[in-house]
């Protein structure tokens, strides 16, 4: 605790210096954070199908980031680097997905954007998705958040112990689609209300509309005050559910029907915001965990012009829409093509709130501020691509991107049989070095004519990588182990 105790001290003598300009200028964060929606979803991303008038809306009266970048393409992971501004393997957390089994989680220890607007006096809520540990060491109080209501973990999970679920799959899903009740029949989902399970199962079709409300009403009882929501949905990450009103009931629909469904309440959150008058003193981000889960078809999103999706490092996976807004500080309907992700929103929103961070530990974020309102370049020069597991894949400096893929063993293979026998060589990686300046899509591999820059990037990803894993800071374990 001995970081946060710092942190408050330096805010305490900086709130001393500056008393009235300091307490009249602080600004109002919300930042909503999609499930598994992929990068071409929106329509301000270039969906001719999925209608997005709010969130489109956001990005007219503001600015669309579209070389933003996700730490992770998996769920956990992604979410410790957008509260911590780091990569996940700084803060232990880069081992894929928790899941109710789990007996670990974020460390109380790290200092996230919660810790660090409410150290300032800010209050602080997550409504949604929180799946950084559901015991009670790990969960949103823990981590500097006053209030919390949602999901612990995704909501194809059960209590306690992930058994008894529905078949998967595009056909399981569209099952579910067909019959809505299902979220109160096949699934065992909890929904939580700060420390304490307070609906099992979660009725899954109303859970976006109620998570919304809850960040309303936070809003309204904070509005005269600085404020921060955290508005995780569990939405589109399957199995996929809206209010009945509201549903499709053609399955092939049932993706678009769900990201038009968190558009509407988008809407009824932005209309809150400018009701009560506070455009001018309030920054709302839009983005995504990581990229679509392809593989269920109609129930999974498009990454648009991007390679994959979710679970792996080609953009598809890492690359997402981001849209923020904030009138009268960034300019409207303005594009940013620089590189930025997540894992700098931390160090930016103390940048915006001109308070320090605490010294002595590290993290991998950067500050774009001036991203939000300028043309200038970012201070972001490279990122590192990390596995859904964890392991060191890739490096983006510039325009180049490499990817060092080790291909999966099939099972029974590569084993000794018999005496004396050797074991099989393992497979060699396989190099893949793309310019994202002329190939979006990554569809043209130009390592073999471009050995130097292949050598350089792997000598500097491996590097990185060293760095963060000799650094690297203990997840919270149940019973310290």
């Amino acid at each position: 605790m001995i970081h946060r105790l710092y942190s408050l001290f330096c805010l305490l003598i900086l709130s001393v210096a500056v008393p009235s300009v300091f307490a009249d200028s602080k600004p109002n964060f919300i930042i909503i954070f999609a499930d598994d929606q992929g990068y071409g979803d929106l329509g301000c991303f270039g969906s001719t199908k999925i209608k997005t008038p709010n969130i489109d809306q956001m990005a007219d009266e503001g600015r669309k980031f579209t070389n933003f970048m996700v730490a992770s393409p998996v769920c956990t992971p992604s979410r410790a680097a957008l509260l911590t501004g780091c990569y996940p393997k700084r803060v232990g957390m880069h081992q894929h997905v928790l899941f109710p089994s789990s007996t670990k989680g974020l460390n109380s220890e790290e200092h996230t954007i919660a810790d660090h607007l409410s150290a300032q006096g800010y209050a602080t809520a997550c409504f949604g998705k929180w799946h950084l540990g559901h015991h009670p060491e790990t969960l949103p109080q823990q981590h500097g958040f006053d209030t919390y209501f949602g999901i612990p973990y995704s909501n194809d999970m059960n209590h306690p112990d992930n058994k008894g679920k529905p078949k998967g799959g595009p056909d399981g899903m569209d099952i579910l689609w067909d019959d809505p009740e299902s979220t109160l029949t096949k699934w065992k989902t909890p929904l939580m209300e700060n420390e304490k399970i307070v609906e099992l199962p979660v009725d899954q079709r109303t859970v976006t509309r109620r998570c919304t409300q809850k960040a309303i009403d936070f809003i309204k009882e904070n509005k005269d005050d600085p404020f921060f929501v955290y508005l995780p949905h569990s939405m589109p990450h399957i199995p996929l559910y809206v209010p009945d009103e509201v549903r499709d009931p053609n399955p092939l629909n049932a993706y678009t029907n769900t990201i038009e469904h968190i558009d509407a309440e988008v809407g009824r959150l932005m209309d809150t915001i400018r009701e009560l008058d506070l455009s001018g003193n309030t920054y709302v981000i839009y983005t995504t965990d990581n990229g679509p889960w392809l593989s269920f078809k109609h129930h999974g999103g498009s990454a648009g012009p991007l390679r994959d999706g979710k679970g792996t490092t080609f953009e598809g996976g890492q690359r997402v829409p981001c849209v923020m807004w904030g009138p009268g500080r960034i300019p409207a309907g303005t594009e940013c093509g620089e590189l930025a992700g997540t894992i700098d929103l931390l160090p930016t929103i103390a940048a915006l709130t001109e308070t320090p961070l605490p010294e002595g530990r590290k993290i991998d974020g950067m500050d774009i501020s001036a991203l939000l309102t300028t043309d200038a370049e970012s201070p972001r020069s490279e990122f590192v691509y990390y596995t859904s597991q964890g392991v060191i894949e890739g490096l983006r400096q510039g325009k180049w991107k490499l990817l060092v893929k080790t291909p999966r063993r099939p099972k029974g293979k590569g084993k000794a049989k018999g005496k004396g026998k050797e074991k099989a060589k393992p497979a060699a990686p396989e190099i893949m070095l793309f310019d994202l300046s002329a190939d979006l899509g990554e569809q043209t591999n130009l390592a073999s004519t471009h050995s130097d820059v292949v050598a350089t990037l792997k000598k500097r990803m491996l590097e990185l990588d060293a760095e963060i894993e000799a650094n690297a800071r203990a997840p919270w374990v149940k019973g310290g182990e």
